[in-house]
């Protein structure tokens, strides 16, 4: 009854936000473009286009972030539930931080994550390559098993949880926290949002778990090779742990979200682009035949050293990521007016910065459709942020490196071992926001 008297109310007052939203805007001359509808923007439409995989011809439409409201704000409730975002209960990610927090949690990821330090966990990754292509790679779908790796890479090299009951358990919780994501959030029982949020919890407790064991085996001098242990034993200059449990919790969060469905896409989309181009295949095999040759037995793992002479490979990869980033849009609030080209940006307003309006720029890219890995051999010539998958400045994604030795240690093995052909002609995508291929990219494979 309550309910259906507070309606009448509610419809009565949108023309009125209407009028004042035009009296205020009126004030200050504004981005051109469409509102879209008050409160929802122009939602629908996004979601349509992200879905259809033609979010890159939508973007462009209306002036700013509010045409993208719900989306924005259900992403915010749920990235609180999820460990990023700007939780409200006070809880810290270095990917919304700003100031010295943002440096400091940035600092400890990266003294994990940086070049220098993963020269060590190459042979991890090796390990980990190896003994997935043996249990999983005879594939008919190769999505699944992309997303199968990069799980398996992150609770080895992140989290240090061994295969077994718990891993499982960490698979099945995950996938329903991403499934929520980018739910309508309603948290109401039965609803994938809810879902999500009691996975969140338990992804935590499992967490929170792993922290208490690594700490007790630093205790008794047993050292750790994964971010879990690097955390526990950053100090500050007092002598005092650099991050509370709640934030190692919190971060690994972060990094099992930002490194599984990107990696695992970059993946796809090669195996996808590699098949449909013959002549790339037979330039890397003949890259990663000539490292191959330099080893003195067949079963002697990538080094540092062989990963930096993939030159060509990382070539193939980073086309493939200019033409299909993984984060298609990144949300940014602006914190005071700003003018830009003559229109006035207010304070407040949430600005939509996109990847694929700039990798798709033919003035920066000829024939930017095309598939060319050879437009990246002199890459110190481009000029500066115009190649943006992993962002940029201060926010540029830590785990940068991480993802590029992954990719290269997996096609590595795939075209030494393998050929392979695509079953369909056409492989839909659609993005939920990562790009997801309906069919799941069927393959026929071959060993060599």
């Amino acid at each position: 009854m309550e309910s259906t008297m507070i309606i009448p109310w509610v419809l009565a007052f949108v023309p009125l936000i209407i009028l004042m939203m035009k009296k205020i805007n009126g004030q200050r001359r504004l981005p051109p473009g469409s509102l879209g509808i008050p409160l929802i923007g122009q939602t629908l439409e996004l979601s349509k286009a992200m879905r259809s995989d033609t979010a890159d011809e939508c973007v462009p439409i209306g002036p700013s972030l509010q045409q993208v409201g719900i989306q924005q704000r259900r992403e915010d409730a749920l990235q609180q539930a999820a460990g990023v975002g700007e939780p409200a209960d006070g809880r810290e990610e270095f990917v919304s931080d700003d100031g010295e927090d943002h440096r400091r949690l940035r600092g400890a990821i990266l003294s994990f994550l940086k070049p220098e330090a993963l020269k060590q966990y190459v042979g991890l990754m090796d390990n980990e390559i190896r003994l997935h292509i043996t249990q999983h790679w005879h594939p008919d779908h190769v999505e699944p098993l992309m997303k199968t790796l990069t799980f398996n890479m992150i609770c080895t090299l992140l989290f240090g949880v061994e295969r077994g009951e718990r891993r499982d358990t960490l698979v099945r919780l995950f996938q329903q926290v991403i499934e929520g994501t980018f739910a309508l959030p309603l948290n109401l029982p039965f609803t994938r949002f809810n879902r999500s949020i009691r996975a969140r919890s338990e992804v935590g407790a499992i967490i929170r778990e792993v922290i208490r064991e690594k700490r007790a085996k630093l205790e008794t001098g047993e050292k750790g090779h994964d971010l879990i242990t690097s955390l526990l034993t950053m100090c500050d200059q007092d002598g005092l742990p650099l991050l509370s449990d709640q934030e190692i919790e919190d971060n690994c969060t972060v990094a099992m979200v930002a490194g599984y469905d990107t990696t695992s896409g970059l993946l796809t989309y090669l195996v996808k682009l590699i098949a449909e181009h013959p002549n790339v295949y037979q330039l890397l095999l003949q890259e990663q035949e000539e490292i191959a040759r330099g080893k003195k037995e067949a079963s002697d793992p990538l080094t540092w050293e062989d990963i930096g002479k993939m030159k060509y490979t990382w070539r193939v990869g980073t086309e493939a990521l200019r033409m299909y980033p993984p984060i298609l849009f990144v949300f940014k609030t602006v914190v005071q007016d700003i003018e830009v080209g003559g229109y006035v940006i207010p304070k407040g307003w949430q600005v939509l910065w996109t990847t694929c309006i700039t990798h798709l720029d033919g003035s920066i890219y000829p024939d930017p459709l095309k598939f060319n890995p050879s437009r990246f051999e002199d890459q110190a010539a481009m000029p500066p942020h115009t190649f943006i998958p992993f962002g940029g400045g201060a926010r540029l994604c830590p785990g940068n490196e991480f993802a590029r030795i992954e990719t290269l240690a997996m096609i590595h093995y795939l075209v030494t071992r393998f050929t392979w052909k695509l079953c369909l002609i056409e492989n839909t995508v659609s993005r939920e926001p990562m790009p997801i291929f309906k069919q799941g990219l069927p393959i026929h494979i071959y060993s060599r």
